[in-house]
């Protein structure tokens, strides 16, 4: 062994231990002993140990309670449980509640040899899988965003030396495309990030309110200022403010917004005195801004202002590669929140998602799985789930989904030139089915390519 696996033997008879110590460690193993419960759950905390083996019956805390406390230190970590003669349906409890295994006793060295060996390559194998899944999350998963397609790779690096600056970041996009989530992430990797993240949509509150709202009033600036309040530039102080729907603030606010950009001070509402606002600010708009200034509609001088870095969204139609990912997501999430045993797509959805225009964009996929989870009957969601208005009369945006699997069909047969049992399996299907297809849809192979 390259590194000793790290075990520890929990029993509360000396022999026990000390046997066990002298067998493991000749066996090359790291060795750990506790005769109790407690004294085990203090040298969890200390070192990292991969495998326990304990009593089931012990003074105190018992073997099973044991290892559901050792989960709560080391998540990872594996149980064997030692049992006496008579309480083998204890152990198939334990078992029950998540232990690897258990041997009864009086023991064989031989077994108990036999059983750790197998127990540290199950071990091993967990971690390889978990350090698997993460590099798997972390390359297709930044700050929440979740993505593989290289358009939101090249995002993923722009958000990294963009959020460590105080640059101001505008981020245009179609509706539903997930600005605010890239300016959270702005947000979290800045050094900004122990502050507050404030959120106003511009398009939520009339003109004669937005102002108030991101700069606050005096007492009886207006009707119904009873009192003095702070606005969304103060509450954001040494944080960031996102401003959502820019383009849609009016001429005056324009002005007032530019003042405080520029010398990072504002004035209340109905006031005279200046305060200090130490604010990043990150703007998003489904507008063009450019052509609103060249129409009289947005002041240049602020748009250069806000315009320092742009991160322009692609449609989720134009990133092809980040649906289903995104979809498994939503699958898990919204599956867990329900509490419903669904877990997968079927092949007919699969191509749906995938063909399907998204004129919502994530919002709508997002959307369009959650309803899929709860209307689900089974552990698959199919095209049933999904608002018939879009599935049928089976019309994917101008295109029947029997129009795109007929197209689909024929591409990857172009790619195995018309091997029937390489494009079956491609496809996932059975030959014969796929034989039915070429029927249903009046395809013959020997035509390919003429």
């Amino acid at each position: 062994m390259k590194k000793k696996t790290r075990l520890l033997v929990v029993d509360d008879e000396d022999i026990v231990r000390e046997s066990l110590f002298d067998w493991l460690s000749s066996l090359g193993y790291q060795v750990l002993t506790a005769k109790c419960g407690e004294e085990a759950l203090r040298i969890i905390k200390q070192k990292k140990v991969k495998i326990m083996i304990a009593d089931l019956i012990m003074p105190g805390m018992n073997g099973i309670e044991l290892m559901k406390k050792a989960r709560t230190i080391v998540p990872t970590i594996s149980t064997v449980i030692f049992t006496a003669h008579g309480t083998i349906q204890t152990a198939i409890v334990a078992i029950r509640e998540g232990a690897y295994d258990y041997i009864e006793k009086p023991f064989c060295p031989e077994k108990v040899e036999l059983l750790i060996r197998n127990l540290v390559e199950h071990h091993n194998l967990v971690e390889e899988n978990i350090t698997l899944r993460r590099k798997i999350e972390d390359r297709y998963s930044f700050e929440g965003i979740i993505a593989k397609s290289p358009k939101m790779i090249k995002i993923f690096e722009l958000i990294k030396t963009v959020a460590p600056t105080s640059a101001t970041v505008l981020i245009t996009g179609e509706s539903g495309t997930g600005k605010e989530v890239v300016a959270r992430a702005i947000h979290r990797q800045s050094q900004r990030h122990n502050k507050a993240f404030i959120v106003t949509s511009c398009a939520a509150l009339p003109e004669t309110l937005l102002e108030s709202e991101l700069f606050g009033y005096e007492k009886g600036s207006f009707t119904g200022a009873v009192e003095r309040r702070k606005g969304k530039f103060e509450a954001a102080d040494k944080g960031t403010l996102f401003l959502d729907e820019i383009g849609e603030i009016d001429a005056n606010t324009q002005v007032h917004l530019l003042r405080a950009l520029e010398e990072k001070k504002i004035t209340r509402v109905g006031g005279n005195e200046e305060t200090e606002a130490d604010v990043r600010i990150i703007a998003a708009t489904n507008r063009n801004l450019r052509t609103m200034v060249e129409q009289g509609q947005f002041r240049e001088d602020l748009y250069y202002r806000l315009n320092v870095v742009t991160i322009d969204l692609p449609p989720i139609r134009n990133r092809q590669e980040d649906i289903l990912p995104l979809a498994e997501c939503f699958l898990k999430k919204y599956a867990k929140e329900n509490n419903r045993p669904v877990g997968s797509f079927s092949v007919e959805v699969v191509e749906f998602m995938l063909n399907y225009h998204w004129r919502g964009n994530v919002r709508e996929l997002e959307n369009m799985v959650e309803r899929g989870v709860i209307l689900s009957k089974d552990k698959v969601i199919t095209l049933a789930e999904f608002p018939q208005d879009l599935t049928g009369p089976e019309r994917v945006e101008g295109r029947t989904l029997e129009a795109l699997e007929r197209n689909h069909i024929l591409k990857v047969l172009e790619e195995t030139d018309g091997n029937i049992a390489r494009t079956a399996k491609i496809l996932g299907i059975h030959r014969m089915t796929l034989y039915n297809k070429l029927k249903k849809y009046s395809i013959d192979v020997n035509t390919l390519g003429a």
